[in-house]
Formats: C-alpha cells, sequence, structure tokens
C-alpha cells in the first residue's frame, strides 16, 4: 500500500518515465482495486495540499513536514527507482497514509466496552446522617474504585432501597467488576420502572451486553432506547458499528 502510495504521487506530480505512465493508466482501467486506492488518495492528497501551500510561510510547518518526511519515509530506498520528491510531497503521502488508516481504524474496527465506560463525574445530594457515606460512594466512583464503590452503595442502600440513582451506581460498578448476572438483573428492573433512570439503566444493560460480546441481544437492546433519551444518537452509532 505505501508503495502504492509512492506510485499515485509520482503519477501526481508527473515524475513518471511515460512507460510507466502506461503502465499505470493501463492497472487503473484493469485493477477496480488500484483505481479506487487512487481515487481515494487523490481526493486526500487535493485536500491536503491545498492545506500545505496555505500554511507554506510558517517555520513550524515547514519543520514538521521535514519530520515526517524523515520518519516516515527513512527506510523507503525510492531515490533507486528514479523517484525524487520534494520534501512537502514525502509529507503528503505520509499524511494521506495516515488519514487512510485513520478512516479504516474507525470504520471497520469493532467497538468495545472500554470505548463506552467514561462515566461523568458524580455528584450525590447530601443527606444528613449519609453525608459521610455518600461522599465515600463519590469518591470511590469518580476515582474508579469499583470495589469501594459497589460496598458502600450497598450500605446506603440498606438505608435508602428506593433510591433509583444509588441503585444505577450500584449497577454500573457491578459492570466494571463483571459481575454481569447482578449488574444485568438491576438494570432490567430499573429499565421497566418510570424513573428518570429508566433510559441510563437501559444503555449501560446494552453495554453490559456488548462487554460480554453478546452484540445481537446488545443491538436489540439499543434499539429499544426512545429517541428522547440523552443516549439515542451515541446508541444509532453503536448499533451502526455493531450491524
Amino acid at each position: 500500500m505505501e508503495e502504492n502510495h509512492i506510485l499515485f504521487e509520482s503519477y501526481l506530480s508527473q515524475e513518471l518515465s511515460q512507460d510507466d505512465i502506461i503502465t499505470f493508466e493501463s492497472r487503473l482501467k484493469n485493477e477496480s482495486d488500484f483505481n479506487q486506492a487512487f481515487n481515494t488518495y487523490k481526493e486526500l492528497s487535493s485536500f491536503l495540499e491545498h492545506k500545505f501551500k496555505n500554511e507554506a510561510d510558517s517555520t513550524a510547518f515547514q519543520n514538521n513536514l521535514k519530520t515526517i518526511s524523515n520518519t516516515y519515509f527513512e527506510k523507503h530506498e525510492t531515490a533507486k527507482k528514479g523517484v525524487r520528491f520534494k520534501p512537502w510531497q514525502y509529507a503528503m503521502v505520509a499524511s494521506v497514509a495516515l488519514l487512510i488508516g485513520i478512516f479504516t481504524f474507525n470504520n471497520f474496527s469493532s467497538p468495545t466496552f472500554s470505548d463506552y465506560n467514561n462515566y461523568e463525574t458524580i455528584s450525590l445530594t447530601v443527606r444528613g446522617a449519609q453525608d459521610d457515606l455518600l461522599k465515600d460512594a463519590e469518591n470511590a466512583f469518580n476515582n474508579k474504585d469499583f470495589v469501594k464503590a459497589k460496598a458502600v452503595f450497598e450500605k446506603l442502600l440498606v438505608q435508602d432501597d428506593s433510591n433509583k440513582e444509588l441503585h444505577l451506581y450500584r449497577g454500573i460498578a457491578l459492570l466494571e467488576l463483571d459481575e454481569f448476572d447482578e449488574a444485568d438483573s438491576l438494570f432490567s428492573k430499573l429499565s421497566k420502572g418510570s424513573s428518570v433512570y429508566k433510559n441510563k439503566a437501559i444503555w449501560y444493560l446494552a453495554l453490559s451486553k456488548l462487554k460480554q460480546k453478546d452484540n445481537g441481544a446488545c443491538i436489540k437492546i439499543l434499539k429499544t432506547i426512545p429517541e428522547d433519551a440523552d443516549a439515542y444518537n451515541e446508541a444509532q452509532k453503536l448499533i451502526h458499528k455493531l450491524e
């Protein structure tokens, strides 16, 4: 692929011999994968060339191009083939290759639980005698000490079992500790209720299935998240990646 990128840039820069041009254009006509790769490269290089030239007066930018050129192409002996690139051309090929790599990774890599378990900092309401326990629960959860968080949430729920917020956070702690049966049961119960945490419970139940690598169940649950839920857009993106 890297050799193709170098060949593409040589063609676009009109640095190929007449015989090489004939061979190149023949491949474009007869090899669909080669043709598609060339068109992708051409579109991306057109964008990058415009960006590079607009910033050509910047010393920092020039130095950056040299760095890209030196690190990316230090192992390629293109001079032996009679191809001599200008520094910005080396950078062009490197940058396009990087963009193609990022695009491929983003579109074809399988989503995992770790892509979605970035929780917002929680702040629990202070309630009289529970102040110390609530603070301990906050700190443990926010510091990702889920063993301690689980234990503290359980103590709090002994005193206030009707608190759906505490049940949700306990469920997340269970999920992080791979205690799937109990976590799924808890999320399922919350998802069937009428509290403000109902849709969040559905989302985390789906993430539990994702962590368990049960993509079919994950998709099925994600499709039950209503359009007015905060997680709806994220759920649709995850469905698209999994299907």
